[in-house]
């Protein structure tokens, strides 16, 4: 069933929603348009940090001490009573954000913000987030999780139960004008189905296998492997050097699935050009574009650091541990920094931890406790798969049968407007995702098939096999990472991670370090998931999943630290099991070995100031390796020559005052355009940005007898910040390849006899050269002393749920910024940036913390904004100015230390 388009009328009546909601902010906060609402009125929101409020279900009184940034340290004596003040706690801060997260992932956004969210809410649906969670609920959890879960509700809703409209936040007070919006108790299973956002935004290489399907509309098969070349083994080191594997089998049990399930890979062949599947995947992509991205756009980019240096390398004696998450910049920030302190560990109060958590969810999800230390990455494993299907309106092929759809109905409910009701259908392999997705659509229609194959007819459906749709166990692994003592512990911790699949990073107390990487990651009967896979073919099932003993790990390697960066994780061509075929390429990794490497040799040792300026380093790989190319270039035009002059001497860092990285980049982001980003097809090119091409079924000149261009108008069709070549260390190692061969086909660009285009290297990058020039003229102005890497490579931080619509008005209330930064793609301060769409940064180190177990008293953190989520109040973005510095708060554990911070207490009693 075709997915409920989204019209002009539909656009035009959110875009009247939101300004009405935006008009009543600015007149709630007093701005530019006189005091509509008193600014207590815009106080009653912000949460109560002094004196003594009741707890309903407390057993014992509870203290909540918060320093002077607002960060709140819990204080309990039992278990349930420690998550029932942590769910009222982030109701006070962050109740707004944490209601839209779990619309978000129920697919129910249109009940907030009305019928420009109903296709969203569809796709959703379609994947159904919420019922897995659910059945993860029911069927898998422990009883003791439960309870903790439970416990967290009752402490959201109890704070739900005092506070109605402004009282809750300003958000609630306009929203309120445009709906009879009223928020509904909080379930546990809303705090299980938050997982599942964060396992898809992780979920491996969907976007890489939709690209590949895609490009083999315009490239050759040889052209599509050169741009995902093979892992540079030799030159970037994996996170390990084995991983324990023994040949026991885990087997795969269908009954755990959302279905029983048929694998990748008949399409992985670059056969017959398929038309058809085409328009299924550009239309998946742009669905996949519209689903909010939680942690960031998926991709390359998104993932983060974490490395971990063993005592006998630190000045401490003891080991310090790195973390920093590469995730989408919002307002507020996706973490909520929290302590959650037993005052007697023991058996009725298993927990003394401090960290980072997710609003809405109970627990810490990085961090550490009295005795252990942890840190997560972005594996990167392949766990999900697409499948292409051969249906008619009620059923699908498979091994020759017809088979019928499992179907079911959902009902999406729309404020102020009449509910729609959508058929989700799924065959074997899983939900078909194409019927909500025009660009999952074009892949039906255009991918590739090389074995024998039904009859494509008007093209297949495209449906979807991923590990997060089968319930597992994911938060009872996050208590018991919350309540390890030691390596053992957090092993068996990590066992429960079924999705999404992390580098699990460890330091003890006792001087240990570990690594260990967890998750469901499937073995397939046939083929390798780098394209869409028959469904109809049985032989492509996946088969089970790769065993846990199998996972690879390490325990005080005699290297004396561990570095994941999303690198690989091991060498591929040793180790038994697929893992992906689609890693990061290891640039910011290995730049992060070099410089343990270069601090230790000769027995140097790495102190917490020495681990903070590594989290801050601004080098470019892709500069060191290009620049010397471009030095080359015999430049005659003295207005680009001006410009080639600031590469000379350039230590390769990309400060932000730094206007010889503001001309690199923009070189290498015109190099990237001419060299690849305008022979792709036009569904991976920036939306708006349109060519001049051959069509697609012409063969001949590209000029007729009389000289004219055989050539026709083509837009680009995908996000700014998801389109290709994004710049990333995939097109590091691309540029590599071809370097050196200054005349192979990707330096060469059409032209025609009036107008020639480049034939080799040199003349490519000479075009690029000019092109930067004066793109950053009308950037930055004439003058190139005035130029800046952070003039053009700028951060803003925006409301998730409001900030992004369309006009002025919203942005100017929930937003703050900009900030010039410097760092880049790549880069270890990676703040990134899609080369395709522009400078401006789209994913960031979203949090820095560094652990120090010789003394977790002198650990250090930040968030990327503040504790509150409330628009004006002082702790919505007070640690802004210092993330961008660079700078980390102390971050104090022990009773003493807490106690010094503390600037407001509240009692919270039963």
């Amino acid at each position: 069933m075709p997915a409920n388009k989204t019209g002009p009328s539909d656009k035009k009546g959110r875009r009247a929603r939101l300004l009405v909601i935006a008009v009543v902010l600015l007149l709630v906060a007093g701005v530019g348009y006189g005091t509509y609402w008193s600014v207590g009125a815009v106080r009653a929101s912000f949460p109560e940090t002094t004196g003594s409020l009741k707890l309903p279900g407390l057993t014992a009184p509870v203290q909540v001490k918060r320093d002077g940034y607002g960060i709140p340290q819990i204080y309990a004596d039992t278990d349930e009573d420690l998550f029932r003040a942590q769910g009222f706690v982030q109701a006070q801060d962050r109740f707004w954000e944490m209601d839209v997260r779990r619309h978000m992932t129920a697919g129910r956004l249109s009940e907030m913000f009305g019928e420009g969210q109903i296709e969203t809410d569809a796709f959703l649906r379609t994947l159904g987030w919420r019922r897995v969670a659910q059945r993860e609920y029911d069927t898998q959890l422990s009883p003791r999780t439960k309870k903790y879960l439970q416990a967290y509700s009752e402490g959201v809703n109890a704070y739900l139960r005092e506070h109605k409209g402004s009282a809750l936040s300003v958000e609630y007070a306009a929203l309120g004008l445009t709906t009879d919006y009223t928020p509904e108790k909080w379930n546990p299973v809303d705090s299980v189905a938050w997982l599942k956002a964060m396992a898809w935004d992780l979920r491996g290489n969907m976007q890489d296998e939709i690209d590949r399907a895609l490009m083999s509309t315009r490239l050759r098969p040889e052209q599509i492997e050169d741009l995902y070349p093979d892992y540079p083994y030799d030159r970037n080191r994996p996170v390990v050097d084995r991983g324990s594997v023994d040949q026991a089998t885990q087997t795969f049990d269908p009954k755990a699935a959302t279905t029983t399930q048929t694998g990748p890979g008949a399409a992985a062949g670059l056969g017959d050009a398929a038309q058809g599947i085409r328009s299924q995947l550009s239309s998946l992509s742009r669905t996949l574009e519209d689903v909010p991205a939680l942690l960031g756009p998926n991709g390359n980019g998104i993932g983060s650091n974490s490395w971990v240096v063993a005592g006998r390398h630190t000045a401490t004696g003891k080991p310090l541990l790195a973390n920093d998450p590469h995730l989408a910049p919002q307002m507020p920030s996706l973490w909520y920094q929290m302590g959650l302190h037993c005052r007697n560990v023991g058996t009725s109060c298993r927990f003394d931890v401090s960290g980072y958590t997710f609003s809405g969810m109970p627990g810490v999800v990085i961090g550490h406790n009295q005795d252990v230390a942890w840190g997560f990455t972005n594996l990167g494993a392949d766990v999900s798969d697409l499948y292409l299907e051969k249906v008619t309106s009620s059923s699908y092929v498979s091994d020759g049968r017809q088979v019928p759809f499992k179907t079911r109905k959902e009902t999406i409910k729309v404020a102020d407007r009449p509910p729609r009701e959508i058929t989700v259908r799924s065959t074997g392999n899983g939900p078909i995702v194409s019927d909500r997705n025009d660009e999952l659509g074009k892949v039906g229609e255009e991918a590739p098939v090389r074995d024998a194959a039904p009859d494509r007819g008007n093209g297949y459906a495209v449906s979807l096999r991923w590990a997060a749709l089968s319930p597992g166990k994911t938060m009872d692994g996050l208590f018991g990472l919350n309540a390890a003592k030691d390596w053992n512990g957090f092993r068996k911790a990590a066992r429960d991670f079924a999705a999404p699949s992390q580098n699990l990073l460890y330091a003890d107390t006792r001087g240990n370090i570990g690594y260990q990487a967890p998750g469901r990651i499937p073995v397939r009967g046939k083929g390798d998931g780098r394209y869409p896979a028959p469904g109809w073919d049985s032989r492509y099932r996946w088969t089970k999943y790769v065993p846990q003993s199998a996972l690879p790990w390490e325990f005080n390697p005699s290297r004396g630290y561990i570095v994941t960066a999303n690198q690989a994780v091991i060498d591929q061509q040793t180790y038994p099991y697929l893992l992906t075929k689609d890693w990061g390429y290891g640039a910011r990794s290995q730049r992060i070995n070099d410089l343990i490497q270069l601090k230790i040799k000769d027995g140097g040792k790495i102190s917490t100031d020495d681990m903070q300026t590594m989290q801050l380093d601004n080098s470019s790989e892709i500069a060191e390796l290009l620049t010397p190319y471009l030095l080359k270039i015999d430049v005659t035009d003295p207005y680009v020559r001006e410009a080639q002059k600031l590469l000379a001497g350039w230590d390769y860092t990309q400060d932000a005052d730094s206007a010889a990285a503001a001309y690199f980049n923009a070189v290498w982001r015109n190099t990237l355009k001419l060299a690849f980003g305008n022979k792709l097809p036009k569904e991976l090119r920036v939306e708006g940005q349109c060519l001049r091409v051959r069509p697609a079924d012409d063969s001949g000149p590209l000029e007729d007898l009389d000289g004219n261009a055989r050539l026709v108008r083509e837009c680009g069709e995908r996000a700014p910040d998801q389109a290709q070549p994004d710049g990333g260390d995939r097109w590091y190692e691309v540029v590599r390849g071809i370097l050196k061969d200054e005349g192979n086909d990707w330096w060469k660009t059409s032209g025609t006899v009036r107008n020639p285009g480049a034939r080799s290297r040199d003349e490519l990058l000479a075009h690029a050269m000019r092109d930067a020039r004066w793109e950053l003229t009308a950037e930055l102005g004439k003058d190139i002393d005035s130029w800046s890497w952070g003039r053009l490579h700028q951060l803003t931080l925006k409301n998730q749920a409001m900030g992004r619509g369309d006009g002025e008005i919203l942005p100017r209330v929930l937003n703050r910024g900009p900030w010039n930064l410097g760092g880049g793609e790549a880069a270890v301060n990676a703040t990134g940036w899609n080369a395709a769409g522009g400078y401006e940064v789209v994913w960031v180190p979203s949090m820095r913390m560094i652990v120090n177990l010789g003394d977790l008293d002198k650990s250090r953190w930040i968030n990327l904004t503040g504790a509150s989520g409330h628009a004006y109040h002082p702790h919505y973005s007070d640690q802004t100015e210092k993330w961008v510095k660079g700078d980390l708060l102390p971050w104090t554990f022990s009773d003493r230390k807490v106690h010094e911070a503390t600037e407001d207490t509240l009692a919270l009693t039963p």
